[in-house]
């Protein structure tokens, strides 16, 4: 019996994925607020906050690339309880100290404990009975914990200091790894075939895809605290903003579920990146609050809805789980990189160098995305 497919389709192993790809994923809800606290409340400039992130970012793909193609063979249970369970005691160590050289490496651990259980997790949704819709209700999920963070965290923050962040993030860990033992201790046998072929081309080029729209969304989202901030709008609206993203972001993935059968997966994708470039540069561009706030709290939900069709295809074009586990690192590829170079360009180029960042990695995006179209049109994975 398939027990990573009987696991995924129970309602116990949805709510414990759900919790576990909030967790795991929080880079995509924290990122502006992480960014802003290491630079307002520890005294790093843009580059160093960047940077300590990066560390997060960077351990997350080590641990995912080395876990991804092994998925079929570790055991998931362990892999998962043991994997949030570090990164809750990394980040619990981190609350204690306050200097470059320490958080930095203790970042660097967090990541690679929790790229380890992340890939567990999307591995297993990757190989349920409709990877597409869990992926549509994980995102909710998403959605839902990105509400609570933006109404209590940044808050707590202004008036308790930057430890506070570290503290949640402990907490959401140390919980997770125990509704971890809920898991499978493995996900059963996969097709031989399956488990062996090399992963098609057009698996990889949406890979790509994925990794760069990724890039993107760290760009522009770890600089979105510091933007608004520093062109005057002021922090308790950036707060406000990150609030209404919060809301935003429960739609899209319940949109991409609902839409599943009527939307092409690549031509979602072809529209997406350019979509995002553009909100890019309104938000790193605009010298006026209000377009910066309305592009601001959409520009998350373009990736949220995208990366749910994207990840279906993947599913499809691998079904034996190994590229979706995979997820972390093209997630976090892009993420890892995006708030050390955002921080660089904008120290450099100012904001307005973000911006045509931005455009060109979305150029980048949509070339990977229609060459996977040609590939899908012309019968050839």
């Amino acid at each position: 019996m398939n027990l990573s497919r009987s696991f995924g389709d129970s309602r116990r192993g949805r709510a414990v994925l759900m919790l576990a790809h909030f967790a795991g994923m929080i880079d995509l809800v924290a990122l502006p607020v992480w960014v802003g606290a290491l630079a307002q409340h520890y005294g790093f400039d843009l580059e160093h906050a960047g940077m300590i992130v990066t560390a997060f970012l960077l351990g997350a793909v080590v641990a995912s690339l080395i876990a991804a193609p092994r998925f079929n063979r570790l055991p998931h249970r362990l892999c998962a309880v043991g994997g949030y369970g570090g990164a809750a005691l990394a980040f619990a160590a981190a609350t204690q100290v306050d200097s470059f050289g320490a958080l930095l490496p203790l970042h660097a651990l967090a990541g690679l404990s929790l790229g380890t259980g992340l890939s567990m997790v999307h591995g297993t949704i990757g190989r349920s009975a409709n990877p597409h819709r869990l992926f549509a209700i994980v995102g909710t999920a998403l959605g839902l914990g990105a509400v609570v963070f933006y109404g209590a965290v940044p808050p707590a923050i202004v008036a308790h200091g930057g430890k506070v962040l570290f503290i949640f993030f402990a907490g959401l860990m140390g919980v997770t790894a125990i509704a971890c033992i809920a898991f499978p201790q493995r996900g059963g046998e996969v097709e031989h075939e399956h488990s062996r072929t090399p992963l098609p081309r057009a698996a990889w080029l949406a890979v790509a895809g994925v990794t760069l729209m990724a890039l993107n969304q760290a760009i522009i989202f770890s600089m979105l605290d510091r933007i608004g901030v520093m062109r005057g709008f002021g922090q308790d609206r950036v707060n406000q903003v990150l609030l209404v993203c919060g809301f935003v972001n429960l739609l899209p993935a319940v949109l991409a579920g609902l839409l599943q059968q009527r939307l092409s997966a690549t031509r979602v994708a072809l529209m997406a990146p350019l979509l995002q470039a553009t909100l890019a540069v309104i938000i790193a561009s605009s010298p006026v609050f209000a377009p910066y706030a309305v592009a601001a709290s959409v520009f998350a939900a373009v990736m949220i809805f995208t990366h749910t069709f994207l990840f279906g295809l993947i599913s499809r074009l691998d079904p034996s789980g190994r590229a979706v586990a995979a997820t972390p690192a093209m997630m976090m590829t892009g993420s890892a990189i995006g708030p050390a170079l955002a921080g660089s360009v904008a120290m450099r180029a100012g904001f307005e160098g973000l911006a045509v960042l931005a455009v060109l990695v979305g150029v980048g995006a949509t070339c990977a995305f229609a060459y996977v179209g040609r590939r899908q049109q012309a019968g050839i994975a």
